[in-house]
């Protein structure tokens, strides 16, 4: 079976730590003009926004002496009693089919606004206005852009008996609006982001064996671009979407290659007799990373180029795999066995110091937010596969368990302005 249904049962989410240094913000529920859609609350997703990240503790409406809805109204007196370094304020008003969102943030040491705007959408997408208004208040206080516009891409799995069901799915970053985009009783494996974010490359076995696939995601249109006999895994878009690297073994070897989407000409980009796997681009979109075991264990490895000879990144245990690079050429992620344990681990490529940022024992698949600031990885949570997400230096983290079955493979969207 393969095909598609438009929605799914959302991930679920769950704040397992918090940061000792968060931020403390206020963000005060936003007055409301005019009837607006029940349930989702702008004020509150902003809220959630800000927390998952471990960099910010937003404040309990209750434990508010105020609730001011404009710049006039806040006093700053009382917020910093509350010991808050940041307010946001804001009002709605309902507009025919559109919700027009008004919002301030002040800096209350400082008694300033430091910054104000408006912002609307349609009354069935005030999620993604609230997404669009934490990413706005996020890059105000960090000077980063933020994330909350994005989305994951991700696997679930559902076994009845000795059937099993994967999914591919898609959602925002915490885990609402879950929408199926292929189904199958076969294998569906490493999804990754074309940096439009308007396609995802995959592997499905849905013919009985690897394959790669380019799925988009607008029209449901589906391509399959690599086919050839044996191994076919590991896509990976160039940043200017062009071309995919790519393991192949249909030279009899895994070997990693670089296809032009358009013409699907093929150029082989190592040569070795050992495995190599699991390519990744780095920052500069000439040069990539990948897993070899061509030291006699899985390890990272880079290549600055095309012609560059491979440079081992990764020693500090017999194993390191599935390499994922930041947009600044900082860090590489990693999967990392320690004893009998996998954590996710990140080099620092200036340094080549190593930091374990996880504490949980079965980590795979890690993937690095647009801005650098969050990493998710898939694990296991009693007994169940779950999808955490922590703060890239290993901070604070938040769980996304599926409401049915395992989810596994996680692909963070880039930033589409």
């Amino acid at each position: 079976m393969i095909g598609s249904s438009p929605a799914s049962a959302e991930l679920l989410i769950r704040i397992t730590e918090g940061a000792d240094s968060a931020i403390p913000v206020a963000v005060v529920p936003f007055s409301e003009v005019g009837v607006l859609p029940a349930g989702d609350k702008i004020s509150r997703i902003v809220q959630d926004d800000l927390s998952m990240t471990g960099e910010f503790r937003p404040l309990p409406a209750e434990k508010m002496l105020s609730l001011p809805s404009k710049g006039e109204d806040v006093y700053f007196r009382d917020w910093r009693l509350l010991g808050q370094r940041y307010v946001l304020v804001g009002q709605l008003t309902r507009k025919g089919d559109k919700v027009e969102a008004r919002y301030e943030l002040f800096d209350v040491n400082r008694e300033e606004r430091i910054m104000g705007a408006t912002a609307s959408s349609s009354v069935n997408s005030t999620r993604s206005l609230a997404h669009h208004i934490s990413d706005r208040v996020y890059e105000a206080i960090t000077g980063v852009p933020g994330a909350f516009s994005t989305k994951l891409a991700y696997v679930t799995l559902q076994r009845s008996g000795g059937d099993a069901l994967y999914r591919l799915q898609v959602s925002d970053v915490d885990g609402k609006r879950a929408r199926v985009r292929l189904e199958s009783d076969e294998p569906i494996l490493s999804p990754a982001w074309s940096p439009d974010g308007e396609k995802l490359a995959y592997v499905s076995f849905e013919t009985g064996k690897p394959a790669i696939y380019i799925h988009e995601l607008s029209s449901g249109n589906r391509t399959r671009i690599a086919d050839f006999p044996g191994l076919n895994s590991a896509p990976a878009f160039s940043p200017d979407g062009r071309s995919l690297l790519l393991t192949l073994s249909k030279d009899g070897n895994a070997e990693i290659y670089k296809m032009d989407i358009q013409s699907r000409s093929l150029k082989r980009l190592t040569d070795h007799w050992s495995i190599d796997t699991e390519p990744t681009w780095d920052h500069t979109g000439e040069g990539f990373f990948f897993t070899s075991d061509r030291s006699g264990g899985p390890q990272i490895y880079h290549k600055s180029g095309e012609q560059a000879a491979p440079r081992r990144i990764t020693f500090g245990s017999r194993y390191n795999a599935r390499p994922r690079a930041d947009n600044d050429g900082k860090y590489i992620y990693y999967v990392h066995q320690r004893d009998s344990s996998f954590h996710i681990a990140r080099t620092d490529l200036r340094t080549e110091e190593e930091t374990i940022l996880t504490r949980t024992g079965s980590d795979e698949s890690p993937s690095i937010s647009p801005n650098g600031r969050m990493l998710i990885y898939a694990t296991k949570q009693g007994g169940n596969s779950v999808l955490t997400v922590i703060a890239a230096d290993g901070g604070a983290a938040y769980s996304l368990p599926a409401s049915e079955g395992d989810v596994r493979d996680p692909a963070w969207s880039p930033i589409v302005r």
